[in-house]
């Protein structure tokens, strides 16, 4: 018999494969279109995210191109766009902000070895299927995160808009530095940049409807409402070159370079690895919950599925791919993807379009953005940053929860008095704690039967029935060693209040998993219970659960019995509550 070579039993998962095979023309317009249009929002975001990232601006083209293309081979989602994202770019420049200056070569090396890294990683968590470990970065968590984010973004961009050099590495330190700047407040750059500003906030929300109104169609207006920075920017340049506004003291982005991106290799200097190790794995955890949870949106709206871990791999090839061709750190953008969506695009493909449109722009367009203000492209990332701050979730999580609540409070104060970095550490260490402490405390209730029905419910919610006789305790929550001292203790204080008690039956429906610790308070218990002549009892336990407690010596030395529900339970010790 012919063993099959391990690479053909890879290749046919690859989802390239899986799309590629039912590629057809229609399939090939539709991408063309979204190509054609994300390509277009790109240019300009890529440009502004690599600035944000203290890096030459043609970076952001560069790390817009290999990633595109690793990801339409590796991915799973059919219209995720891979590329430079706002919240990342912030991460990276703190990241690598105390390794050298930004915008040397110095600093774009580093760069290049964070992505390196962080591709390193994502991949290794791809193939070792460790994608539920985004599951620690709880909603109100990366909500807060994201929210303070975009604050710290759109406040270090205030400097470009004003014409100033203020200095901060958080939010309170920027504004003092902002505050002391005012008097030095370049008039022209600030006009440029509050101009573009309130013309992209136009351009989001009135005219798409006033297109309409002039009788465009709804698509096409939307386009044309997209393309909003792109007009901006050419706008702008125009003006600079033809009124001479560097020469009044405008800063502008320069002479780019033309050109295909370079062949580049991380610094291979273990100390910076170390150091780099921490903010990598954050980035990478970051980028991965963002570009999934963008993926799983868009993909559930067509019926779709993404694989997670699939998508670390996906992720970690692009991320590699970024750091051989000159780039940093990439994820799936959220408005980009959406955009690529609500365009049409049917597969990856669409991104290996845009690819090639990106790199068409570094060979031909570079030269135009020589006269393009820095102002303009700090007012496209206010715009677009600020869209990802939402205080709602303060109101909901303090009506919902108070955990909640304190996490995303934590995240926020912490990301903008402190850094990027801890305030990610911050949440995660807060809402690791309360859960700690939420289930440590367990709710466990005495439950009764419901007359007439076969349901049990709490004594103090519900008219039940009960027996002197018998305890019935329902815990809703697994039991493991935080809260294992908890149930003794309050099974103790029950049984320490009820002189006739002869059964107290745990009815076990809630509980999904009992640890080593747990299981040792319930052998306690048993006897505890034993030597006062109480008998203990358990009562739907679940299959997962027994099959572990039959590995044990447990159910051979309980004093009780193992009841399938918990009426059979009541019927059998204390049938005067049914009949």
């Amino acid at each position: 018999m012919i063993t099959m070579p391990s690479w053909r039993r890879v290749l046919p998962s690859l989802p390239v494969l899986q799309w590629g095979r039912a590629y057809n023309r229609e399939a090939l317009v539709s991408d063309g279109v979204a190509a054609l249009i994300v390509t277009i929002m790109l240019i300009p975001q890529s440009l502004a995210y690599a600035m944000l990232a203290g890096l030459p601006p043609e970076v952001g083209l560069y790390a817009s191109v290999a990633p595109l293309l690793l990801y339409a081979v590796f991915g799973t989602s059919r219209v995720l766009a891979v590329g430079p994202v706002a919240v990342v770019s912030l991460m990276t420049a703190a990241a690598i902000g105390h390794h050298a200056p930004a915008g040397t070569p110095e600093y774009w090396a580093v760069a290049i070895t964070l992505a390196f890294l962080s591709g390193l990683l994502l991949l290794s968590m791809g193939l070792l299927r460790l994608g539920f470990l985004a599951n620690f970065l709880s909603h109100p968590v990366i909500s807060g995160f994201i929210s303070a984010s975009g604050i710290l973004i759109a406040a270090s961009q205030l400097r470009t808009l004003m014409g100033v050099s203020a200095e901060g590495h958080n939010f309170l330190d920027l504004s003092l530095s902002l505050m002391s700047q005012l008097g030095q407040v370049h008039v022209l750059t600030l006009a440029i940049g509050a101009a573009t500003v309130a013309f992209l906030f136009w351009v989001r929300s009135g005219l798409k409807p006033l297109l309409q109104r002039l009788g465009m169609k709804p698509r096409a207006a939307d386009v044309v409402a997209k393309t909003g920075p792109v007009a901006a920017i050419a706008v702008t340049t125009l003006l600079t070159w033809a009124l001479d506004w560097q020469v009044q003291g405008v800063k502008i982005v320069g002479a780019v370079p033309q050109g295909l991106p370079p062949f580049t290799l991380p610094l291979w200097d273990l100390g910076l690895w170390q150091a780099l190790l921490v903010p990598a794995l954050l980035i990478s955890v970051v980028g991965f919950v963002e570009s999934v949870s963008v993926g799983q949106t868009l993909a559930a709206k067509r019926r779709q599925r993404i694989e997670p871990d699939q998508e670390l791999v996906a992720l970690g090839s692009s991320n590699l791919s970024a750091a051989l061709t000159g780039g940093f750190p990439v994820t799936g953008g959220f408005a980009r993807s959406v955009v690529n969506f609500d365009a049409g695009a049917q597969t990856p493909a669409a991104g290996v379009f845009t690819a090639a449109g990106i790199t068409l722009a570094s060979l031909f367009l570079t030269p135009a953005l020589y006269y393009l203000p820095q102002a303009t492209l700090a007012a496209t990332i206010v715009v677009a940053v600020l869209s990802l701050v939402d205080f709602s979730i303060l109101r909901k999580t303090w009506n919902y929860a108070k955990s909640d609540f304190s996490a995303v409070v934590a995240t926020l104060v912490a990301t903008l008095t402190v850094g990027v970095e801890t305030g990610l550490i911050v949440g995660v260490g807060v809402s690791l704690a309360l859960y700690l402490y939420r289930t440590s405390r367990p709710h466990m209730a005495e439950v009764g039967l419901v007359v007439g029905t076969e349901h049990f419910r709490n004594v103090q919610r519900h008219a039940v029935a009960v027996s002197p006789r018998v305890l019935s305790l329902r815990v809703d929550e697994s039991l493991y060693f935080a809260n294992s001292r908890a149930l003794e203790d309050r099974i103790n204080s029950a049984v320490a209040s009820r002189h006739g008690l002869g059964h107290v039956i745990l009815q076990c429906s809630a509980i999904n998993d009992i640890d080593a610790s747990a299981l040792e308070s319930l052998e306690a218990i048993d006897l505890r219970l034993r030597g006062a002549g109480v008998r203990l009892h358990l009562s739907e336990v679940k299959g997962p659960v027994m099959d572990r407690l039959r590995k044990t010596e447990f159910l051979n030395g309980l004093s009780g019995q193992v009841f399938l529900s918990h009426y059979q339970a009541i019927f059998e010790l204390a049938p005067e509550v049914i009949a």
